[in-house]
């Protein structure tokens, strides 16, 4: 096994973007965490812990973007069969090592660390699914894998669904985006597509008219099937008197309107340090804390964290267009979008264009395991990146070589 630091190969474009977004996410979390700061009465307090996840992140790019690829695919089945068993474990009742937070058992505590292994569960999956499907080689090959892989994520989504349905429909979209670059029959993805649809209707009307209408309580692993269908309801309210009324389960959406609002009466908001809405918008440094950026940065702002997240995805794209290996590929594609999507969909929600889900900013929300999780993600695709490059020099060489022994020949 040849393992080779060369600095020379390093992505300096994912390098970037990644220092970029580290950057904007110091600036908006020293804003968003008044709360923090007044609960603990420490200005650098609540942003030296999230500092130091982001440190520790940095470090683990830099150290996996020289991990070979293959070890990367191998160590992804194994971190599924362990991430698996712990994302299970939520679903035991009394489990001591289950952390349950605002009603969801997501948490699990070892050794004094909490963490949510559905993150965990998000990056090997895709990494497994990915090295899946780059071995198909036959037309009935799509077949096998189609219907391995979607056993694989039915198993692993299961018990995510139980506790964090956002998370798990993420999941489910970066899987068909997968079939569909792995060029799965339409036929197949489409009708888990449909499934899936009538599936999610299906659950609704069951839990909108048989436990929310009636006021009643659902027990057992889909007890938050009540939380997610109410926050479907008051997304789609027609009464907007209704709608904006303060009440305890909508504060953060009507909190998140206000600093929008704020935000947009000037093209750079009210500027940095300036938010009023941060000491009231409960989860303003977590799930909200793109409606505080747009407030305090505006349009412009928002514009240019939008194109850094899209920025990721269209590299990746460029350096998977450019790369032989279809599993590093698949799964370099696989990482961006979930960065992509999942930054969309926050943002979505903090402007009230979607229900409430839960889902962090990448990179920028506080949160340590979604920190460190996403640095890992620009770690393997710098890592797949660089040996792109390295390959490509090899490649360059050999040329270069063959061209200076080729035998001169002269016309006489």
């Amino acid at each position: 096994m040849n393992f080779k630091l060369n600095f020379q190969n390093i992505d300096k474009t994912f390098w970037g973007l990644f220092g970029i977004l580290i950057v904007v996410a110091v600036i908006a979390l020293f804003s968003a965490s008044s709360t923090l700061v007044y609960q603990r009465g420490s200005v650098l307090g609540p942003i030296g812990s999230q500092i130091v996840f982001i440190v520790l992140g940095v470090v683990a790019a830099y150290v996996i973007q020289f991990i070979p690829t293959y070890w990367i695919r191998f160590g992804g089945y194994i971190l599924l069969g362990i991430s698996t068993l712990l994302v299970y474990s939520t679903m035991i009742p009394g489990n001591p090592l289950v952390v349950t937070i605002n009603g969801a058992a997501r948490w699990v505590r070892i050794a004094g660390i909490t963490f949510q292994p559905s993150e965990l569960a998000k990056l090997s999956l895709i990494i497994v699914v990915a090295d899946q499907l780059a071995r198909i080689r036959t037309e009935a090959d799509k077949s096998k894998y189609f219907w391995r892989t979607l056993i694989i994520s039915g198993v692993v989504m299961l018990p995510i669904m139980a506790s964090n349905l956002s998370t798990a429909i993420l999941i489910g979209l970066i899987v068909f985006c997968l079939w569909v670059l792995a060029r799965i029959p339409w036929k197949y993805t489409l009708s888990v597509v449909g499934i899936a649809a009538v599936v999610l209707v299906l659950g609704y009307a069951i839990v909108e008219f048989g436990f929310v209408r009636p006021g009643r309580q659902m027990h057992g692993p889909f007890k938050r099937a009540t939380t997610w269908v109410a926050r479907i309801d008051r997304h789609f309210a027609n009464e907007d008197t209704d709608k904006y009324t303060l009440t305890d389960e909508n504060i953060q959406e009507v909190y998140a309107a206000v600093a929008i609002a704020r935000g947009g009466t000037s093209p750079l908001g009210v500027l940095p340090g300036n938010s009023k809405e941060r000491d009231y918008l409960p989860l303003a440094f977590a799930d909200y804390i793109f409606a505080i950026i747009v407030e305090e940065s505006g349009v412009i702002g928002a514009g240019f964290l939008i194109f850094l997240y899209l920025a990721i995805l269209f590299r990746a794209c460029n350096v998977s267009s450019r790369y032989s290996d279809m599993p590093a590929m698949l799964m370099t594609m696989g990482l961006a979008l979930m960065i992509t999507c999942q930054a969309l969909i926050s943002m979505l929600v903090a402007v009230g264009l979607g229900p409430v889900t839960g889902q962090p900013l990448p990179l920028i929300s506080r949160g340590g395991t979604s920190v460190l999780i996403t640095s890992i993600y620009f770690g393997i695709m710098m890592g797949v990146s660089r040996e792109q490059l390295a390959l490509r020099e090899r490649v360059n060489e050999t040329l270069i070589d063959s061209q200076e022994d080729a035998p001169i020949v002269t016309l006489e």
